[in-house]
C-alpha cells in the first residue's frame, strides 16, 4: 500500500476479518502513524494480524525520522496484543511461526542490521507465550536484555566474569508484552543489581 500506513492497518483488518492471515511489514519509526488504527481497527477487535517491526531500535545514519525508539513505549498499553523481539534470525523464524498461531494481534520487532549468521533449525517451532529464556546464570548482577543486545550482554557478562569476577545472570527476555513477571520477579528477589539492556525510550 507505499506508505500509508493508516491504510494498511484497516486493509490488513478487514482481511483479517474475511478470514485470512495478513502479514505486515512496516518501519518501527512509521508505526507511529497508525496507532490509532492498531488501537481502535485491531486490538480492540483482537484481529489476527503478524506485524514486522523494521528497522527497530537505533538505525545509525538513517537520521531522526527514521530512528525506531518509540514502539515499545507506543504498544505496551495497548490491550490483546503481542510483542516479541528476537536475538538472532534463527529465533526470528520461531517467532514468525509463534505469531501465525495466535488469535491475535503479533508484532516482531527487528533491526536493521543483518543477522549473526546463526544456523537455522529446520524445523519451525511454537515458543511458549510470554516466556523468557535464561542464558547464563550468576549472582551478582541480573541483565535483561531484549533483541539483538542479548549477545552484547552475554559478551559484557563474560568480560566482568574475566576482569572482575562479577558473574550475571543473562535474560533474553523475547517477549514484551506479555513480560515474564514470574521469573523476572524471582530472579530480582535473589539478586540485588538489576541492568536493563534496550534499544527504546526510558519512558515507556
Amino acid at each position: 500500500v507505499g506508505i500509508a500506513e493508516q491504510y494498511m492497518f484497516d486493509f490488513a483488518g478487514g482481511l483479517a476479518l474475511g478470514g485470512f492471515k495478513p502479514v505486515l511489514g512496516v518501519y518501527s519509526t512509521f508505526l507511529q502513524r497508525a496507532i490509532d488504527q492498531v488501537i481502535h481497527d485491531v486490538s480492540l477487535m483482537r484481529l489476527p494480524l503478524v506485524v514486522g517491526l523494521d528497522r527497530a531500535g537505533l538505525v545509525g545514519g538513517d537520521g531522526p525520522t527514521h530512528q525506531g525508539l518509540y514502539d515499545i513505549a507506543l504498544l505496551q498499553p495497548v490491550p490483546n496484543i503481542v510483542l516479541m523481539a528476537p536475538k538472532d534470525e534463527n529465533e526470528l523464524q520461531h517467532m514468525v511461526f509463534t505469531a501465525s498461531r495466535l488469535d491475535r494481534p503479533a508484532f516482531i520487532r527487528y533491526p536493521k542490521e543483518p543477522g549473526r549468521g546463526v544456523p537455522l533449525d529446520r524445523e519451525f517451532r511454537e515458543l511458549p507465550l510470554g516466556k523468557a529464556e535464561v542464558l547464563r546464570r550468576g549472582d551478582r548482577v541480573l541483565v535483561l536484555a531484549v533483541g539483538p543486545l542479548v549477545y552484547r550482554a552475554l559478551e559484557a557478562a563474560e568480560k566482568l566474569a574475566a576482569a572482575d569476577g562479577i558473574e550475571a545472570t543473562v535474560v533474553n527476555v523475547r517477549f514484551l508484552k506479555p513480560l515474564d513477571r514470574e521469573l523476572i520477579f524471582s530472579l530480582a528477589a535473589a539478586i540485588p543489581r538489576i541492568v536493563t539492556v534496550e534499544d527504546g525510550t526510558v519512558r515507556g
